[in-house]
């Protein structure tokens, strides 16, 4: 099983199901958040992270939901636990049964991922009123093997801003002079569209009120923002060392095209729908 595993492209796959299970409950694009660490986020919500996770990598891997645990994997049934916590809660059913182990550190905006056989024996003695035991402090470096080491997920600009930037960037002034704050804040910074639809949560469309502000950009501020949603700005972007797929945006100071000896997108191109 661990040899099926880590056959793939292990890493990026799991990356990518955690980030997607951290943005389902954040639900930035309704509610503005961005961050596990919010205040906002309360201790149910940062819980069910877990919970989501098993289903992002069940569907990650192409594997099916499929009792009496989790999933099955080479034949062999296969419990799922992901936590931002310090451990994991091991159910009764799962407990001597095959784990995939998630722990998702949201302080450093990283994860890890093992395989372990939760052997009662070692787990604590200690359970909740479910029946839950975690593991030892030392089950997992002896006796689990490693999918994915620490691994970094995928950065969200928004938490490079400081306090008085983010205020500027969520404050009640049109979403068009807030993404302007935005590009201007970071250049040069690849910008997720998640990003963008956070800034812009519970209005409509903000991803073309955001091709809107390139021109009011570039007159104003010198800045090219490129959009991935376009080939030609992807390869233009990929130039310039941004990779800017999966409808990426990023602001690019004009003299850095002229010092890559690069033409800009013409003035009557931007803001223009594809």
């Amino acid at each position: 099983m661990h040899q099926w595993l880590i056959a793939q492209p292990i890493d990026v796959l799991l990356r990518e199901a955690t980030d997607s299970a951290v943005k389902y409950v954040l639900d930035g694009a309704r509610t503005w958040r961005f961050d596990l660490l919010d205040s906002s986020v309360d201790s149910d919500e940062r819980a069910s992270v877990g919970t989501k996770l098993q289903y992002h990598v069940i569907q990650s891997l192409g594997l099916k939901k499929q009792p009496p645990l989790d999933t099955s994997i080479v034949g062999v049934a296969v419990e799922i636990k992901g936590t931002v916590r310090a451990t994991w809660m091991i159910p009764k059913e799962g407990q001597c049964e095959v784990t995939l182990l998630l722990r998702i550190d949201a302080e450093r905006n990283r994860f890890a991922c093992w395989l372990m056989r939760t052997h009662r024996a070692w787990l604590n003695e200690g359970a909740n009123q479910d029946g839950k035991r975690t593991p030892r402090a030392d089950a997992v470096p002896n006796y689990a093997l490693t999918v994915v080491p620490w691994t970094d997920l995928p950065p969200e600009p928004l938490k490079a801003l400081d306090a008085a930037q983010l205020a500027e960037v969520f404050d009640d002034r049109g979403l068009k002079l807030r993404l302007a704050s935005l590009f201007r804040f970071l250049p040069g910074v690849v910008i997720p569209r998640g990003s963008i639809t956070t800034v812009g949560a519970g209005l409509h469309d903000p991803l073309r009120r955001a091709r809107e502000v390139k021109e009011y950009l570039l007159r104003n501020d010198g800045l090219v923002v490129l959009v991935g949603k376009w080939a030609s700005e992807r390869a233009l972007a990929k130039k310039l060392g941004f990779d800017i797929s999966d409808a990426a945006w990023v602001a690019v100071p004009l003299q850095r095209f002229a010092a890559a000896g690069l033409n800009p997108p013409t003035p009557g191109v931007l803001g223009q729908n594809p």
